[in-house]
C-alpha cells in the first residue's frame, strides 16, 4: 500500500499544539504514526545521563532507559544525525527490541537551536521504503522538538528515577565515606529538602570515630560541601553528644518513620530539640538497619514544609539500600581482615608481612625474628590445644610490650616477626630485650634475632640475617637477643 507521507506529517502533527506536556506530545506522535506505519515506534528523551523511553507502541516490550551512546538510538542522539539501517543484523549497535525486526530508521529530535533532546525511532519487520520514511520522520521530529521546547523541554527526572540513579551510586561506593556521601546527596536530591545527616549506632568506620566495644552512636561522615543548615545541625548534634544521638535513633526504631506537618506553633518532640535549635522546621526521620546496630536518616529543611507520604517512602527505600550497601562494605572489610590475619592469634600474617618489609627503610626499620623456645615439647607433651593457648597468651604479651606503631606478625607455627622503626640499632636491641622479658612473665622464653636492612639489601636477605641471629641465640642456650652484623 502506497503511503501519502504529506498526509502522515499533517495528521501526526495537527494535534501537537494542543499537547499540554512533553510526554503527551510524544504519545500523540507515536499513536498517530502507528496508524500509517506497521512498525515498532518509540520516542526517547534525554534526562540527565540517559535516554528515557516516554512513548512507544508496536512491541511486546521496550527498553526503559538507554545510556546516551548505546545502540542506534544512542548513536543518533550523540551525533544529531539520522540513521537508516536496511538490515539491522549488519549493525553492531542494534538493540534487539523484538526478534523479527529487519530495518530501522532513527532520527534526532532537535530543539529550535539544533541541539538534540531525544530521538524518534521506527523499526519494521516487513518490506518498507526507508527513504521516504526517513524524510517523514525528520519532519515529524522537527515539529515534535519545537513543541517539546515550547512546553519547557523534556520532562525532568522523576524522584523514583533519581532514587534508582543514586542506588547505583550507593552500590558502587568503594568505601564507607563514599557511601555516606552518596546517601546524603541522594536524600537531599530525592526529597528536595536542603539537609541530611546519618546517625549510626556504631561499628566499623573511617577515622578515630569508629567505635570499639559497645556501639557508640555517631554522626556519619559529612559530604564534601555541607550546606549552612546541615553544618548547623552537625554542630548541634556534636554538642548534644552520644546520648542525644541514641535517643533519636531509638525513637526512629521504636515508632517508625515520621515527618512534620508544616504547621507552625507546635513544639518538637523532645528527642529532636537539638534539631529545632539548629533551625530545622521540616523533618523526615526514618530508621536505618536493625534496631540493635543500625541508625537513623534525618532529612531536614529550615523552611516550613509538609513532606508527602511518598517522600517518606522514598527515604525509607534509600535508607534500606544504604544499609544494605554499608553492611556489604563492612562484611568485605571483615573478610579482608580475616584473610590478612592469623585466625588463632589475630596477628597479621605472611601476606601483609611481605608487603610491610618491602617498605623497610635502610638503617631505620628493624626486623625482630622471634621463636618460642621448647614449643614442640609443649605440643608433644600436652597436646595442640595447650600449644594454641600458649601461642595466644604469648602473642598478647608481646603485643603489649611493643610501642605504639610497632607491628607484630605470625609467620609460622611458633615463629613471629616484629617490625619496628628505630633511630639506632641499640634501640632495636632494647625493644627485643623487652619482648624477651614479657615472654618470661608468661612462664615461657623466646629467642630473638635482630637485623636492620643495609642500603639496597633485598627484604628477604634482611629477614635471613635476622633468622641467623636468632639461631645464634639458640646455639648459646636460648632465651636471649642477638643483633646481626651489618
Amino acid at each position: 500500500m502506497r503511503v501519502d507521507h504529506h498526509r502522515v506529517v499533517r495528521d501526526v502533527t495537527v494535534r501537537l499544539p494542543m499537547a499540554s506536556t512533553a510526554v503527551e506530545a510524544c504519545r500523540w506522535t507515536v499513536t498517530a504514526l502507528a496508524r500509517y506505519a506497521p512498525a515498532t515506534i518509540s520516542v526517547l528523551l534525554q534526562a540527565r545521563d540517559r535516554l528515557h523511553c516516554v512513548a512507544a507502541t508496536g512491541s511486546w516490550q521496550v527498553f526503559s532507559a538507554v545510556p546516551p551512546k548505546t545502540g542506534i538510538v544512542g548513536r543518533v542522539y550523540a551525533s544529531a544525525e539520522s540513521a537508516v539501517v536496511p538490515d539491522v543484523t549488519t549493525d553492531p549497535d542494534y538493540l534487539p527490541v523484538r526478534p523479527d525486526v529487519t530495518a530501522e530508521v532513527c532520527v534526532p529530535v532537535l530543539d529550535p537551536a539544533g541541539r538534540p533532546i531525544g530521538v524518534l525511532d521506527l523499526q519494521w519487520s516487513g518490506p518498507v521504503e526507508l527513504g521516504p520514511w526517513r524524510e517523514t520522520a525528520e519532519r515529524v521530529a522537527g515539529r515534535l522538538g519545537a513543541r517539546i521546547t515550547a512546553l519547557g523541554g523534556p520532562p525532568a527526572e522523576s524522584r523514583s528515577e533519581k532514587l534508582l540513579r543514586h542506588a547505583a551510586a550507593l552500590t558502587a561506593a568503594p568505601t564507607e565515606w563514599d557511601l555516606m556521601t552518596a546517601a546524603i546527596r541522594a536524600a537531599r536530591e530525592v526529597s528536595t529538602l536542603s539537609a541530611a545527616v546519618l546517625l549510626l549506632a556504631g561499628g566499623p568506620g573511617p577515622g578515630p570515630e569508629a567505635s570499639t566495644g559497645d556501639p557508640v552512636p555517631r554522626l556519619g561522615t559529612p559530604t564534601d560541601e555541607p550546606g549552612e543548615l546541615e553544618s548547623r545541625i552537625r554542630a548541634e548534634l556534636t554538642e548534644a553528644g552520644a546520648p542525644a544521638l541514641h535517643r533519636m535513633i531509638a525513637r526512629a526504631h521504636r515508632h517508625g518513620s515520621g515527618y512534620t506537618l508544616g504547621e507552625a506553633g507546635h513544639p518538637p518532640a523532645k528527642e529532636y530539640r537539638p534539631l529545632a535549635d539548629a533551625g530545622v522546621r521540616t523533618l523526615v526521620a526514618v530508621p536505618v538497619g536493625p534496631p540493635d546496630g543500625g541508625g537513623a536518616l534525618l532529612v531536614a529543611d529550615e523552611r516550613l514544609l509538609r513532606p508527602d507520604p511518598a517522600t517518606v517512602n522514598l527515604m525509607e527505600l534509600l535508607a534500606g539500600q544504604a544499609w544494605t550497601c554499608l553492611d556489604r562494605l563492612r562484611t568485605l572489610a571483615r573478610l579482608r581482615e580475616q584473610a590478612d590475619s592469623d585466625p588463632l592469634t589475630g596477628l597479621r600474617h605472611t601476606g601483609p608481612f611481605g608487603q610491610r618489609i618491602a617498605r623497610a627503610t635502610p638503617g631505620r626499620t628493624a626486623l625482630l625474628a622471634i621463636d618460642v623456645d621448647g614449643f614442640k615439647t609443649v605440643n608433644d607433651t600436652y597436646g595442640h590445644q595447650a600449644g594454641d593457648r600458649l601461642l595466644v597468651e604469648l602473642a598478647r604479651a608481646l603485643e603489649a610490650a611493643l610501642r605504639q606503631g610497632d607491628e607484630l606478625y605470625r609467620v609460622g607455627g611458633d615463629e613471629f616477626v616484629a617490625v619496628i622503626e628505630v633511630s639506632r640499632p641499640d634501640e632495636a636491641v632494647r625493644i627485643a630485650e623487652r619482648l624477651a622479658e614479657a615472654a618470661r612473665n608468661t612462664g615461657r622464653t623466646i629467642s630473638v634475632g635482630v637485623a636492620l636492612p643495609a642500603p639496597n639489601e633485598p627484604p628477604d636477605q634482611t629477614l635471613r640475617r635476622a633468622d641467623q641471629a636468632l639461631y645464634a641465640v639458640k646455639r648459646r642456650g636460648r632465651d636471649g637477643v642477638h643483633l646481626a652484623a651489618a
